[in-house]
């Protein structure tokens, strides 16, 4: 089992940057893949990034190919995402996950762990 922790949200200017944290309890961090989603106001939350256990390979969504950077640090038990030249329209809650199926996911049912969120607002 693992517990995360959102962290870096705010408000910021279109345009601008934010980098957002998660960190994780536990000495098995590295049997997980971890995932990015978001929840705009009103919408239904949808995938953002995802990554592997080892940091090798990630996927984006098209919507922040680009802009968006997911990294990880395994020794500090801590995934990251880089939001460069951020728009309004990114403005939503931003969700932490963890699964350990062992592969890339976009989607939302095959993460089991779930941080509690971190509220992310571009005006423009």
């Amino acid at each position: 089992q693992v517990q995360l922790v959102e962290s870096g949200g705010g408000l910021v200017q279109a345009g601008g940057s934010l980098r957002l944290s998660c960190a994780a309890s536990g000495r098995t961090f590295n049997s997980y893949a971890m995932g990015w989603f978001r929840q705009p106001p009103g919408k239904e939350r949808e995938f953002v990034a995802a990554i592997s256990r080892s940091g090798g390979s990630t996927d984006n969504a098209d919507s922040v190919k680009g802009r968006f950077t997911i990294s990880r640090d395994n020794a500090k038990n801590t995934v990251f995402l880089q939001m460069n030249n951020l728009k309004p329209e990114d403005t939503a809650v931003y969700y932490c996950a963890a699964q350990a199926l062992g592969w890339l996911s976009r989607l939302s049912r095959e993460y089991g762990y779930w941080g509690q969120g971190t509220q992310v607002t571009v005006s423009s």
